[in-house]
């Protein structure tokens, strides 16, 4: 289950509280309800705060409507449960079932995931700014995947060198990162020493790493004769964590269409990297020694691959490419 799809879930239930006579409401339902990540581990999947949302239109306390809503909830398909907190929040866990769909989409849809399949008009005609056309370039493609056009006025800060200049001393790709990673009104680093160094505090190099990584682990896998497959039983916290960025992954990209800002993709990228990293250290992903394939061994590889398709599409937004070999 994605992020939308769960806002969409709730949002239902909701709705269904209203017409119960469970909740009544002074104004009418709210058109979209979010969830996220939560900010600890051990609270869930994810949270939303729409007891608070509602509780004014109410009257109720938010902990008595974050009740109603979390009762219902916890018997909706692919929700496992749903736990309440203060001062009204609501904490969601996933089914295992759900996690195992979503890994499926990933690697079905591959690099249309979160990417669409969108027309739309050719990019605008380049200006001379190095930072103004590394965005309208970027923001064209979230156009493209979204079918959101994003907004106009937003101007990013610009860079005193040419672009000419720029991809002399970076290449193509850290030019790309070091313009379009920080937020549009900061103002880009481009020094090469930062951008092009080939170790993990780089975050460009940690996101492509990472992507070449998860490519490897399947050609290793591949001569072992370990196939992806699908997961079983308990996952690790570092599965879970993963799996959470992947599923974040289309809601961050229409975000980012929506609000004129290439950089939503580009934190997203390196908390994946960072996560991918982490779970491949906690889970082993291929046998060790004379160990034998497992399934819990396809079903890592299989979430892996569902990393290294993020990872890949997201790089693909801004313009970078995703070498399999680094």
């Amino acid at each position: 289950m994605t992020p939308a799809e769960l806002s969409r879930t709730v949002l239902a239930t909701v709705r269904r509280a209203v017409e119960a006579d469970e909740l009544s409401l002074t104004g009418p339902v709210p058109e979209r309800v979010v969830v996220r990540r939560p900010p600890r581990p051990g609270c869930g999947d994810y949270a939303t705060n729409v007891a608070l949302q509602l509780a004014p239109l109410t009257g109720a306390a938010p902990l008595v409507v974050a009740d109603v809503i979390g009762r219902r909830l916890a018997a909706a398909p692919g929700i496992a449960r749903v736990d309440v907190a203060a001062p009204g929040f609501l904490n969601i866990t996933l089914q295992g079932e759900s996690h195992e769909a979503l890994v499926d989409l990933v690697r079905e849809q591959g690099r249309r995931y979160g990417l669409g399949e969108h027309q739309v008009g050719a990019p605008a005609a380049p200006t001379g700014e190095a930072r103004a056309d590394a965005y309208a370039a970027a923001l064209h493609r979230l156009h493209a995947a979204t079918g959101i056009e994003p907004p106009a006025r937003r101007r990013p800060h610009p860079v005193r060198q040419a672009p000419d200049e720029l991809l002399r001393t970076l290449g193509a790709d850290a030019t790309a990162w070091a313009l379009l990673r920080p937020p549009a009104e900061d103002a880009p680093r481009t020094d090469a020493a930062e951008h092009l160094a080939q170790r993990e505090s780089n975050p460009l190099f940690l996101v492509r790493y990472a992507h070449a990584r998860s490519r490897a682990l399947l050609r290793n896998a591949h001569d072992l004769g370990l196939e992806p497959g699908a997961a079983s039983g308990r996952r690790d916290p570092a599965e879970t964590e993963l799996l959470g960025l992947i599923a974040d992954f289309p809601r961050t990209v229409e975000a980012a269409a929506r609000h004129g800002a290439p950089d939503r993709v580009a934190r997203l990228l390196e908390r994946t990297a960072d996560a991918f990293l982490r779970f491949h250290d906690a889970c082993p992903v291929l046998p060790k020694g004379e160990e034998k394939p497992s399934a819990v061994h396809g079903a890592r590889l299989a979430l892996a691959d569902a990393a290294g398709t993020v990872l890949a599409n997201g790089l693909t937004l801004l313009g970078i490419s995703a070498p399999r070999h680094l």
